[in-house]
């Protein structure tokens, strides 16, 4: 008898603790899986006025930011009248910061070269100096190699008259410009002069 009685009151107590247990393991929350924040690229493009040339990218989905500001030459924090004045050997140009997952580099090369005339030699339309030339400034060997064979293709395919004239240079330090600068085709309402073709990606 006392032998059952120690046997039956082993078994309450197992069964007491699997109930703890089992309620401790119902009770803990549901772990949400880890997201992985997008891995973000930079590229630098310059297609002459950079008003334009930002609105343009602004509108590409995949790219998060585009900043104008200048680049390529040898003065420190220079200013827009520097820059008018030819004294600096910048360029008028765009960070563009986008998500490789969603849009590559090789389609932001591709829509640059669509995006203006790469013909032409230290100007864009109306607007002459060296700092409306075409150039892409590469971050990495890889956007070099992409933008070198973007060009080539053009160039093989006889898609423009002329000969290319866009430079790709390794990206210097880029000099944001001054705030009234920033989104400013957005700010005066797509009313000032813009030289730039109007069109997407992938058309």
């Amino acid at each position: 008898m006392t032998s059952n009685l120690l046997h039956l009151g082993r078994l309450c107590l197992a069964l007491t603790a699997c109930l703890s247990l089992s309620a401790a393991e119902t009770a803990a929350p549901a772990s949400k899986p880890m997201t992985t924040p997008p891995k973000l690229e930079k590229a630098t493009f310059g297609a002459g006025c950079f008003w334009g040339v930002e609105y343009q990218y602004r509108k590409i989905p995949g790219v998060s930011e585009a900043v104008s500001g200048y680049s390529g030459g040898k003065t420190e924090n220079p200013t827009y009248r520097q820059i008018c004045q030819d004294s600096t050997g910048h360029a008028e140009v765009i960070e563009v910061t986008f998500d490789p997952a969603k849009i590559s580099f090789r389609q932001l090369v591709e829509y640059f070269f669509r995006m203006h005339n790469p013909t032409q030699v230290d100007r864009q339309g109306p607007d002459v100096g060296d700092q409306y030339r075409s150039v892409i400034f590469f971050h990495s060997p890889e956007q070099k190699k992409v933008a070198e064979e973007v060009k080539a293709a053009l160039t093989a395919a006889k898609v423009f008259a002329q000969p290319i004239a866009t430079k790709i240079e390794g990206a210097q330090t880029f000099w944001k410009a001054e705030e009234y600068h920033q989104r400013y085709y957005e700010k005066k309402g797509g009313r000032p002069y813009c030289h730039l073709i109007e069109y997407a990606p992938g058309k």
